[in-house]
């Protein structure tokens, strides 16, 4: 029966949360996280009706070889929730423009950078209601975001300090003559149209889209985060909703190993198996450790 099945899933997430809080543990060691949000609905909650908007949060951090996904539910959108999921954590937080982050930003002193690619959005949007066979100032900016592109795909390869100098050399001159032209350009745009909301982003989001002038381990732009949590938006409009707040928690645990162990190069079957068998025989003081992805990778054959 479907009870029987949801049951299963919520127990098993119940057993998956002190593995998910050792791998908190390891994401709160990283130098940099990535952190996006998406729309759920839990149809039996507390004191809220069926139809209220909850959200599935995502955090993702780690060196490439120890990377870490996590998905963490909760019924708002408010900044006190990134408060909650970092706690003391004074890195550095990649996000979209999103405003519920600051709090925590200001309490931690965090370094917080901005997404390129949700700027780059805002000027396809602008670009698509231009006059057919005409360019405009919507193709310029395009044009400078693409040539920022083209440097990080340049200096990929690179130790953080290099890609800070490569980007000094080349991205640098690319954001001075942006900045000048967004500057004119804000006089001579409608604020409400599409272009104007796209200049006015811009803006807004400067001191944050400009922070990885000055630190090579910042990225240009979140998807690492919009990457990750893609599965859970795609698997939503298959199952739609979440019937009880356990049941959401459940999913963000299993979503959490299943988007961890992708994200490391692993079958996430075949890492379930090995967490589903293992995590059974360890006592309360084995060390919990030992079920990490690239803990178990160094088992596999080669």
């Amino acid at each position: 029966p479907r009870n029987t099945l949801a049951r299963w899933m919520v127990l098993v997430g119940e057993r998956l949360m002190p593995l998910v809080e050792v791998l908190r543990q390891q994401l709160l060691q990283s130098p940099l996280i990535h952190m996006d949000e998406t729309t759920l609905q839990v149809n039996a909650e507390a004191d809220r009706p069926a139809s209220a908007t909850s959200y599935m949060w995502l955090q993702r951090g780690g060196p490439p070889s120890q990377q870490v996904v996590l998905f963490d539910y909760d019924a708002s959108r408010a900044g006190r929730v990134p408060v909650r999921l970092l706690g003391d954590y004074g890195g550095r937080l990649v996000t979209d423009g999103y405003e519920g982050y600051a709090e925590v930003v200001r309490k931690n002193g965090i370094i917080h950078a901005g997404c390129w690619a949700h700027a780059r959005r805002k000027f396809v949007e602008a670009q698509k209601v231009q006059p057919k066979g005409k360019t405009g100032k919507a193709d310029w900016a395009l044009n400078q975001i693409r040539k920022l592109y083209a440097v990080e795909k340049q200096a990929r390869a690179l130790e953080p300090e290099a890609r800070r100098a490569l980007r000094e050399q080349k991205s640098r001159p690319l954001i001075t003559q942006l900045r000048t032209w967004l500057g004119k350009s804000l006089t001579q745009v409608l604020p409400k149209s599409a272009l104007g909301r796209a200049l006015h982003y811009l803006d807004g989001q400067w001191q944050r889209l400009t922070r990885f002038l000055d630190d090579g381990l910042i990225p240009l732009d979140n998807n690492a985060a919009e990457n990750a949590i893609r599965p859970f938006v795609v698997g939503r409009k298959n199952w739609l909703f979440s019937h009880t707040p356990s049941g959401a928690r459940a999913s963000a645990a299993i979503y959490s190993l299943i988007e961890t162990a992708k994200a490391n190069g692993l079958s996430p079957y075949e890492y379930l198996q090995f967490v589903f068998e293992t995590l059974p025989t360890l006592g309360e003081d084995d060390d919990l450790d030992t079920l990490l992805p690239w803990r178990w990778k160094e088992t596999l054959p080669v």
